[in-house]
């Protein structure tokens, strides 16, 4: 019967410490909820007006990402997004980053409507840049799972005008 218990408590013990150890190791790394899928490794700022700030003060543009959970459209473009590399590696280094599922204030955030999904840049003088657009002349914010080479340019682009512009 000792035997039963000391092993029955060694088993105990293993258990708890395991389960310790997985919480410890949960809680070295902070839920990234702002990413809301877009990309997990990225440092998501929460609201717009932070975005700003940041852009202004890091001198980098801030790219602001409108959709919505229930959105076919948002869905595809967020996979397509979240696996692309070079995406989520610019968007890491080189950019203040924002998803929002619920309209701004600003008005030059939607120039020709408030559709999702929707990607548009501000750069650090917090100039929407509405020159920076995807391939449809009905949404010129729009982009499609296709279209991440044209995301990647203008991703670019943004970068680009900014260095040319200091």
């Amino acid at each position: 019967i000792m035997l039963h218990s000391t092993l029955a408590l060694s088993l105990l013990l293993i258990a708890v410490s395991s389960n310790l150890a997985m919480a410890i190791k949960k809680e070295k790394r902070p839920p990234q909820t702002l990413s809301r899928g877009w990309g997990d490794e990225i440092t998501w700022v929460q609201t717009y007006e932070e975005g700003l700030y940041q852009a202004k003060k890091s001198n980098k543009p801030l790219m602001v990402i409108h959709h919505l959970e229930d959105c076919q459209y948002c869905q595809a473009l967020k996979k397509a997004f979240a696996e692309n590399e070079e995406i989520q590696e610019m968007a890491q280094n080189n950019f203040v980053m924002l998803n929002l599922m619920h309209e701004t204030t600003d008005k030059n955030l939607s120039p020709d409507g408030q559709y999702v999904p929707r990607i548009m840049f501000i750069d650090p003088s917090l100039t929407v840049r509405a020159d920076i657009t995807g391939r449809y002349s009905n949404r010129l914010y729009t982009y499609e799972p296709q279209d991440i080479p044209i995301l990647i340019e203008n991703m670019k682009k943004a970068l680009r005008l900014i260095q040319t512009e200091l």
